[in-house]
């Protein structure tokens, strides 16, 4: 574990991951209204670029007019798009139990992992592959 430091160095205090969608507008109703994200902002006309939050969870989200991957290479390969974590196990569970009643689609249900970890892995209607980890117990 990295302690917070006094020196001059910067401390890095978020990520956020760039999902490349082909619609703006299907793709911020997607994180709204299944997966309880707020939209943040969208931007140009026509929409070309925005970025929805859910508490400290940002995904910024690109329109593209041209497959950026081959095929079904992410869901063959399990390649994310995103990775977003929870404190706890009853979190893990009760977030997967509230998306599975607002009907996502999973690429992978809640299941527990050799290295202790307990997710899942969410599939957008681009494809995108998002994982949601948090602790097994």
């Amino acid at each position: 574990t990295q302690s917070r430091q006094t020196s001059s160095r910067p401390i890095l205090s978020s990520a956020s991951a760039q999902l490349f969608v082909s619609d703006i507008k299907a793709s911020c109703d997607f994180f709204a209204g299944k997966l309880g994200f707020a939209i943040d902002f969208v931007y140009g006309d026509p929409p070309f670029y925005g970025q929805v939050i859910r508490d400290k969870a940002q995904l910024a989200l690109r329109l593209v007019c041209e497959p950026v991957f081959v095929g079904d290479i992410r869901r063959r390969e399990h390649l994310l798009s995103a990775s977003i974590t929870v404190d706890s196990a009853s979190e893990i569970k009760r977030l997967f139990l509230d998306f599975q009643a607002a009907g996502v689609d999973f690429h992978q249900t809640l299941k527990k992992e050799p290295w202790g970890a307990r997710n899942f892995v969410v599939l957008d209607p681009d494809g995108n592959l998002i994982l949601f980890a948090g602790p097994a117990d």
